[in-house]
């Protein structure tokens, strides 16, 4: 079968995969989807005996229908090697009674690597099949995991760079110093003054520069993203999912077709959204549980059917959740309306004027497998220290609010059905909030001086991630208001 793509607002369709990786975001402002969402044609019994690669091609081959098994192969294989810190790449760690699926084994210890790790062999493989004569300048705005990640997969490609933007008091000191100290010639980061909402959508006006856009093709240079509006970042996302089940089955800790939930820390609406794609491939999900921490926009959504940004915008200890416009949830919404690109261009809109907009009961309907809940600040360090107390499982202040909301699922609805809870990060990267979480306050104690005690306490290693940032030095200085992100790109291109 051969997938083909359109943009969510209707201006673009019969886009192939290869194309909507190199483009990002649809020239509407809109984001690619398939025209169907194709079915597994392997069966899970089978899949439990494959390699996180082997299952990786099994899915991305339905999608991304224009790559040659060849060239797929050979992404994958460069995606998903030596980088990695364990050979399953993804484990499912057991933990009293959910199956904690570990996102953060690549080498910026997030989940962002599992897809960012492949994307830069996709997008250059795509570059080649569509006689691409332009530089590629991948354009980022991050809440803290997506920047490292991706200027990581950039870094030193040939015929790209790549400029992220992050919130300049919105990240952990440990993202920051990931980025700050990125190697490669290729690679930037700019800090800017406001949050990771102000950064998204700088970037997506930059996007929908036409003008700018043409100034700078005349110089050499096309815009993508690595952001989770592109579709290059979304299908290998789906993978871990497929393979988390197959990983079940083959521990027998599930029978053949059983059910399984999922839940999954919620900021951009990415992640979750690939769990959903894995379940209208076939996989057998039951309810995806959307865990959102204060800025709990998509809880109000999933309980209301209204989607409102209009509300204070809070710094949390779970910062790459700290978002108030959600992108991916556009893809929801197109998908619950039928496909109506109008219908979705129409909300979209409706949220860019007054920053809200209220679906129809049909399309609440057509979304009643996701169940939305949120955990507090201290409901989230008290999950954390509960888990490594009574099971001995550090986790990270992201995960923490999964399970919070997991227990709260499971008390609400006493659906005691087999859960997996994606395990975004490792708690490395938040070990000031984390040792806070298990040991009381840690005010004026150095970063690394925590890392060392957290290391002590957890009996885990350090990882290399972190040891590398500990005497890296600092490369990267730029800063400017969100009003001059557009001369900070034509200045770092020249």
């Amino acid at each position: 079968m051969n997938i083909v793509y359109q943009s969510t607002r209707g201006g673009q369709s019969g886009i192939t995969a290869s194309q909507a990786i190199l483009q990002g975001l649809a020239e509407d402002g809109g984001l690619f989807m398939p025209n169907e969402i194709p079915k597994l044609d392997v069966e899970p019994e089978k899949l439990s005996s494959m390699t996180y690669q082997e299952t990786a091609y099994e899915v991305m081959k339905l999608f991304l229908t224009d790559y040659t098994e060849e060239e797929l192969k050979t992404c994958i294989a460069r995606a998903y090697d030596s980088k990695f810190d364990t050979e399953e790449i993804a484990p499912l760690a057991k933990v009293g009674d959910a199956y904690y699926l570990e996102l953060f084994h690549g080498s910026t210890i997030a989940f962002k690597d599992m897809a960012l790790s492949i994307l830069p062999h996709l997008m250059t493989t795509a570059a080649k099949k569509n006689h691409v004569d332009k530089e590629i300048v991948i354009l980022t705005a991050t809440s803290g995991d997506t920047g490292k990640a991706a200027m990581a997969g950039f870094a030193d490609v040939p015929g790209t760079r790549i400029i992220v933007f992050y919130p300049k008091d919105g990240v952990s000191r440990i993202q920051e110093l990931q980025m700050r100290t990125q190697k490669g010639d290729n690679t930037c980061v700019v800090a800017i003054h406001g949050n990771f909402d102000d950064a998204q959508t700088g970037v997506k006006k930059l996007f929908n520069d036409r003008e700018f856009k043409e100034e700078l093709a005349a110089k050499g240079f096309q815009f993508s993203s690595a952001n989770s509006i592109n579709i290059g970042r979304l299908v290998p996302q789906v993978v871990y999912y497929v393979y988390a089940y197959a990983k079940l089955l083959a521990n027998e800790e599930i029978s053949a077709g059983e059910t399984i939930n999922v839940v999954v820390p919620t900021g951009n609406f990415g992640n979750i959204l690939a769990a959903y794609f894995a379940k209208r491939m076939g996989l057998p999900i039951g309810k995806l549980i959307c865990a959102s921490n204060d800025n709990k926009v998509l809880y109000d959504f999933f309980r209301t059917g209204t989607y409102d940004r209009n509300r204070e915008f809070m710094l949390t200890s779970s910062p790459s959740m700290d978002i108030l416009i959600s992108s991916n949830l556009e893809r929801l919404i197109y998908l619950s309306t039928g496909c109506d690109a109008e219908a979705n261009k129409a909300l979209m809109a409706e949220l860019s004027r007054k920053g809200s907009y209220t679906v129809t009961p049909k399309m609440r309907e057509a979304m009643a497998d996701f169940w939305g809940n949120f955990a507090s600040q201290e409901e989230n360090a008290a999950e954390i220290k509960r888990v490594f107390t009574d099971m001995g499982y550090l986790m990270d202040t992201h995960t923490g609010v999964a399970s919070a909301v997991y227990q709260k699922y499971v008390k609400e609805t006493g659906d005691k059905a087999k859960t997996v809870i994606a395990s975004t990060a490792s708690p490395y990267k938040f070990s000031h909030s984390v040792m806070e979480a298990i040991a009381g306050p840690q005010e004026g104690k150095e970063e690394f001086a925590l890392i060392d005690e957290m290391s002590a306490v957890s009996r885990t290693d350090v990882p290399k991630a972190v040891e590398e940032i500990r005497t890296a030095p600092i490369r990267h200085n730029r800063e400017c208001d969100v009003e001059g992100m557009k001369a900070e790109v034509a200045d770092i291109l020249g």
